[in-house]
């Protein structure tokens, strides 16, 4: 397993939020957080590792 973090952003791209996951890999991770997506946009990264972006305007998601 391997230890990831999910920020909620807030205005100005500011985390408001995080939670901490254990994956296996990253598409479980990108599952696990894309059920955090509401009204804010959320950041996946694995250890200093940007792996993807949820932009809750437009439900999309970029993998970085």
């Amino acid at each position: 397993m391997m230890a990831y973090r999910a920020y909620i952003v807030g205005a100005h791209s500011r985390p408001i939020g995080v939670v901490n996951m254990d994956c296996g890999d990253d598409d479980a991770a990108i599952a696990s957080a894309s059920r955090l997506v509401d009204s804010h946009d959320v950041e996946l990264w694995q250890m200093d590792r940007p792996v993807a972006r949820f932009d809750a305007a437009s439900k999309q998601i970029v993998r970085k």
